[in-house]
């Protein structure tokens, strides 16, 4: 087996390279691709957690560490950018892709130093939806079946990122010349109140940047958020309908309580 790896060329050995890279960096089945998926995962909270640690009045050594840790966090994201770019089948596919186009987003006004766009690392979160494919055989919250439970979760994170990234780019749209916006504590309870249209009126933007979000915040609210409620609720009614009769045929267990046969295949249901 050496003799003939050894006989390979180098293209066709970089070439295999490549394929075993671009397998690893997708993969989450195997302890390797785990293990990957992983470590993104946890640089992607260590960021965020250090730029929201940044809102707050903190000693100047810990300031020092936290921007060490965010320049340490951001460049490991631009080797996994370049990693994922190089192995990519169809690259211009890959550059189009909402998640590269994220990707991108995140770690280009650091590279080239344009300004500080560290909140927009928040939209990497959505990588966490691949680890939902660990609950395929675990149930969520009593009835929510196990099928269901990588949509509950989509949901709610959904929800979740909306809500934060709207706080991070108010924050730092006001926080310069608005000491209503002091923390991101501050910028999140006012995204809660107005994408809630509660609007209590005791934080304000003042700057046309701002104004602009809290105008997007409100038709977000208005819009996105009730559908999202909603298509949750919906799966928690048919979630709570369903009984556990499984199929004998082809296996799935989603069936109505009164169901006599399975509406996937048709087998009847015992």
């Amino acid at each position: 087996m050496s003799e003939v790896s050894s006989s390979l060329s180098p293209r066709t050995r970089l070439e295999r390279l490549r394929v075993t890279v671009g397998f690893y960096l997708d993969d989450v089945q195997t302890p390797l691709g785990i293990a990957i998926d992983s470590i993104v995962t946890l640089l992607v909270l260590i960021s965020v957690g250090a730029f929201v640690a940044q809102t707050y009045d903190l000693p100047e050594q810990i300031r020092v560490f936290l921007d060490a840790l965010n320049t340490t966090v951001l460049w490991i994201f631009v080797v996994e950018y370049g990693l994922r770019l190089w192995c990519a089948e169809n690259r211009l596919r890959f550059f189009f892709n909402i998640y590269s186009i994220i990707d991108l987003v995140t770690i280009a006004p650091f590279v080239i130093g344009l300004s500080d766009t560290s909140f927009l690392r928040i939209f990497r979160w959505f990588r966490i939806l691949r680890l939902t494919r660990f609950l395929e055989n675990q149930t969520l919250w009593g009835k929510v079946r196990s099928e269901d439970a990588p949509i509950f979760i989509r949901i709610l994170f959904t929800l979740f990122a909306i809500v934060f990234v709207y706080s991070g780019s108010i924050y730092q749209a006001e926080h310069l010349t608005n000491q209503e916006f002091d923390t991101f504590l501050d910028a999140f309870y006012f995204s809660v109140v107005t994408m809630t249209t509660v609007g209590f009126g005791d934080v304000t933007p003042i700057t046309q940047t701002g104004r602009l979000l809290t105008v997007l915040m409100i038709v977000t609210g208005v819009a996105l958020i009730p559908w999202q409620v909603g298509d949750l609720v919906r799966r928690l009614v048919k979630s709570g309908a369903q009984g556990e009769a499984i199929c004998p045929g082809c296996g799935l267990a989603s069936h109505d309580r009164d169901a006599q046969f399975c509406k996937n295949c048709g087998t009847h249901l015992h």
